[in-house]
């Protein structure tokens, strides 16, 4: 068995890491410590089936003949990796810190970079092995938390040139800024706690759509992400922030949650740009008038109306499903042979639960097979209407940390949509 492992505490740029080993030698398991960081965790509980990811207690140890290590450099931190320092373990080992470690192997790139997926990525490119969206966006993000934004004193010329390769390869900047938290300093906290007095909130259709004008006496760096945590607190699918600096100009920031409403395409209307999600436009004196800029803002929205995908365009039908007294084991044999990770439990036209191939995993190491599925499936299900906003499907399995949603029309169930349907739809991907 071959095996990636980490430092406790895992940030993004060791997930990154561990990632891009599984990418240079396929047959390697990324096996994750008990202890993640939070964001981490949250990018996880939406992607987590982007990635083949084992949980500690998975491996067997004793069989482990290959252990790569990334972004850390000593045993000590490793979970619980000290039983494999032994001879016929062969190690190979990639870290980017200047702190010396006790791992010590013939097979080890250590170099001083801004961020520890950067050597990986050298050793990608060298092997021309493609990247799809979703794992250039989580190097991505890797690197960033790493380099802050390649601002760190420790980003090197290779880091930049990597965040490029990475760019080129679909990195999804929007996506990667959700996961990404930088310290707010008192003047921006000010700034927020001065738009949360000033929310303006109107109905566009069926969006939340809010509006804000705030003068600002200087500069003040980060207001983007200032935009980006408002949206966030107020809950609306777009957020539209005037910035008045000493009637001289204004800044127009925006930020949507929802296709709907393009944010690119409504900035450079008014002389900016962007991404649908995200943008920006600087209105000199002439042109600077903050009423007017809400309401030209508003027109723009209603006239630009922009298609959606709904649940009813990403969910998997006719609906596979098992009965509650079948076996535990030919459900498992059911669900590999078809392909699909998660089942609902039906009895008739009645949902009874909902089962996953991680769940009949963990019950076939404990020698559970022969039971029936109702001894074991979760019974309190979440589903969702057909007419749903894919974004509305993403929120609830991030916010449930769930893989999959019944789709629920007049009492029954007609399909089923999953974090690959989503994941495929906003980074606009088509299945294999």
């Amino acid at each position: 068995m071959r095996i990636v492992a980490t430092h406790r505490n895992t940030d993004f740029d060791a997930l990154a890491s561990m990632v891009a080993v599984t990418m240079l030698y396929p047959e390697t398991k990324a096996v994750l410590p008990k202890q993640i960081n939070p964001n981490v965790k949250a990018f996880l509980s939406i992607h987590k089936t982007s990635f083949d990811l084992l949980a500690p207690d998975q491996p067997d140890w004793p069989s482990v003949t290959h252990l790569y290590v990334v972004d850390v450099a000593s045993w000590g931190r490793l979970e619980p990796m000290n039983g494999l320092a032994r001879e016929e373990v062969e190690v190979r080992l990639w870290d980017h810190h200047a702190v010396p470690g006790d791992i010590e192997t013939e097979h080890q790139c250590r170099e001083l970079t801004g961020a520890n997926i950067t050597l990986l990525i050298r050793e990608l490119k060298q092997r021309e092995i493609k990247l799809s969206p979703i794992e250039a966006t989580l190097f991505l993000v890797g690197l960033y938390e790493d380099t802050g934004h390649l601002s760190f004193p420790s980003t090197t010329a290779e880091d930049a040139y990597a965040a490029g390769f990475l760019m080129e390869n679909g990195a999804d900047l929007n996506i990667a800024s959700i996961f990404l938290n930088p310290p707010y300093e008192k003047m921006q906290k000010d700034i927020l706690f001065e738009m949360m007095k000033g929310t303006k909130k109107i109905k566009i259709d069926d969006m939340n759509v809010v509006l804000n004008k705030l003068p600002l006496d200087t500069h003040v760096e980060m207001l983007s992400m200032v935009v980006h945590m408002y949206r966030k607190i107020v809950n609306a699918d777009a957020v539209f922030a005037v910035f008045v600096r000493k009637n001289e100009s204004c800044t127009v920031i925006g930020r949507s949650d929802v296709p709907r409403i393009d944010v690119g395409a409504i900035m450079s209307r008014l002389g900016g740009g962007g991404h649908p999600g995200a943008g920006a436009a600087v209105i000199r004196k002439a042109c600077a008038d903050p009423d007017e800029i809400e309401k030209r803002i508003v027109t723009l929205i209603r006239e630009n109306p922009k298609p959606t995908a709904v649940v009813a365009d990403l969910m998997s039908f006719p609906v596979l499903s098992v009965s509650p007294d079948m076996k535990t084991l030919d459900v498992r044999v059911l669900l590999e042979d078809k392909g699909v990770k998660g089942v609902p439990v039906m009895e008739g036209e009645e949902l009874q639960g909902m089962i996953t191939l991680t769940d009949l995993l963990k019950l076939e190491k404990y020698g559970q097979m022969e039971k029936p599925i109702k001894a074991f499936m979760k019974r309190e299900v979440i589903t969702i209407e057909p007419d749903a906003v894919a974004g509305k499907a993403a929120r609830i399995m991030a916010e449930n940390d769930i893989g999959h949603l019944p789709v629920e029309q007049d009492g029954k169930i007609i399909g089923m949509v999953s974090r690959s349907d989503v994941l495929y739809y906003f980074y606009d991907m088509l299945p294999e």
